[in-house]
């Protein structure tokens, strides 16, 4: 079954663009739409950049760097979880022994 698109507007700096997607990501795209119409306009009311894609390329940069930051540290998470799950089965596989041998 083909997924359903639609079309919806959504409005950056004050123009309006006509976007389509899967119906199911709607809310995510709209949801993307005002964050990036956020980043722009704190960009744009700094007054330290002019034009419209200076404004987005900067916002584009910011964005990457946000995702790049939020990745690594979710990397490093995720590292940090599996060592301790690791030496968590480490602990329980020890006790699992040490009370076999208690019954022996």
């Amino acid at each position: 079954m083909a997924e359903e698109i639609t079309t919806i507007s959504v409005k950056i700096l004050d123009k309006e663009y006509q976007v389509a997607c899967p119906a199911d990501e709607v809310d995510a795209l709209t949801s993307s739409a005002r964050y990036l119409d956020g980043q722009m306009n704190e960009i744009r009311e700094s007054g330290k950049v002019f034009g419209l894609d200076r404004i987005a390329v900067m916002a584009a940069l910011n964005i990457a760097n946000e995702f790049i930051n939020s990745r690594d540290s979710l990397a490093s998470s995720t590292d940090q979880q599996v060592g301790r799950l690791t030496a968590l089965s480490e602990r329980i596989s020890q006790a699992l022994n040490e009370h076999k041998q208690l019954n022996l």
